[in-house]
């Protein structure tokens, strides 16, 4: 493509945005070849995963760090509804730092790991933790990194299966965008595939890139101080990572919160004024979008958000029959895209919106303690 998000890719590369905007575009492409990729290893992988999943008693946790964490949010309820079975999202950070209050000795565990290098010290932390804690302990590595310490390490281990993403995937820039989505799609296809609604969300966001970027660039023009992403259940982990991609891309210029519809009225309401946009990602669940209205309805009387966008099927297209977790995908990539606009609106370089250090692209910086048995 001689273009991105309508600009040419001189502009691109001279204003560091080049792999921004090329990882968001490359996504459907992406995640239709997460499918085959998961597709292809279906053998190997219900060989290793079946005897494990046939636990009764078996303790399920999602677990990454940062946007890698925000992936278990997403589908935790997803899959305890089509697993008819627990699953949790613990981030590695939680897990390093209190390690005991969230793993469990006498209960045998599958640690589903996320990482896009799979170098992050949390995450391979948290391994290391589980298998020292867990007595029966197991563990599927999610990772776009074939020579990353997660890829590597379960290799050599016996109670433990990785998947590599499609190629492409290791992102280039330094915010996590097509190594997110990726890593939850193939969650999605080992846990619960679901072919045809992998392909309604893949053509929502293609209609998007088609007919909706000129709209979101004139949105993100806006003087906007603060931006508020709402969204119920496994939508909760899209606004979240959401959120995280606009104090990314924009260097913490624009200020970004996440809550659920029904939380915001209990204190976070109040953040709402005259510089404030409110972007809800809108439930498809029939019972679940009653609450989604609700709100929208209440923060219209009220008249104190500068401006509420409400993202459902008719900015996408049709999305009749496709369930939360992927109305997701097209989600995200509206989210992403609005914030890929607003870092070069603020002159921040969206592949390195943080060029003096404070924060980088694998998290450097941290000690990690021996756990004493």
């Amino acid at each position: 493509m001689s273009e991105y998000l309508t600009y040419s890719n001189e502009f691109l590369t001279s204003n560091n945005g080049y792999w921004t905007a090329r990882e968001i575009c490359q996504q459907p492409r992406v995640w239709r070849e997460a499918g085959e990729n998961v597709k292809a290893a279906q053998v190997s992988i219900n060989a290793w995963l079946s005897p494990i999943l046939a636990k009764e008693n078996l303790r399920i946790i999602l677990t990454g760090a940062g946007t890698s964490a925000y992936i278990g949010e997403s589908v935790a309820p997803h899959l305890t509804a089509q697993l008819n079975r627990q699953v949790e999202a613990i981030s590695t950070t939680n897990i390093v730092s209190n390690p005991r209050e969230y793993l469990l000795k006498d209960k045998p565990t599958l640690v589903v790991s996320y990482g896009r290098s799979g170098n992050s010290p949390e995450s391979v932390a948290a391994v290391k933790l589980a298998d020292q804690v867990v007595d029966e302990c197991y563990h599927l590595v999610l990772t776009c990194n074939p020579e990353g310490h997660l890829a590597t390490n379960a290799q050599k281990q016996h109670n433990s299966y990785s998947l590599l993403m499609p190629e492409g995937t290791l992102d280039q820039s330094f915010a996590m965008t097509s190594s997110f989505t990726s890593m939850l799609v193939s969650t999605l296809c080992i846990f619960a595939p679901q072919a045809e609604q992998l392909e309604k969300a893949a053509v929502a966001a293609e209609r998007f890139f088609a007919h909706g970027i000129d709209n979101v660039k004139v949105q993100a023009m806006a003087d906007i101080k603060r931006l508020v992403f709402l969204g119920s259940g496994g939508l909760q982990g899209i606004a979240k990572e959401a959120a995280l991609k606009v104090l990314e891309l924009t260097a913490g210029k624009v200020i970004s919160y996440f809550e659920s519809p029904l939380g915001f009225r209990h204190g976070p309401k109040s953040l709402v004024d005259n510089s404030t946009e409110i972007i809800f990602l809108s439930s498809t669940n029939e019972y679940t979008k009653q609450y989604d209205q609700d709100l929208l309805a209440e923060l219209e009387r009220d008249q104190q958000a500068a401006a509420i966008t409400f993202l459902d099927g008719s900015i996408f297209g049709d999305f009749t029959y496709l369930d939360d977790v992927w109305a997701g995908l097209p989600y995200i990539v509206y989210c992403q895209v609005f914030s890929f606009f607003k870092s070069i609106n603020a002159d921040i370089t969206p592949d390195n919106p943080c060029p003096t250090g404070e924060v980088n692209r694998v998290v450097q910086g941290v000690t990690l303690y021996p756990l004493e048995d």
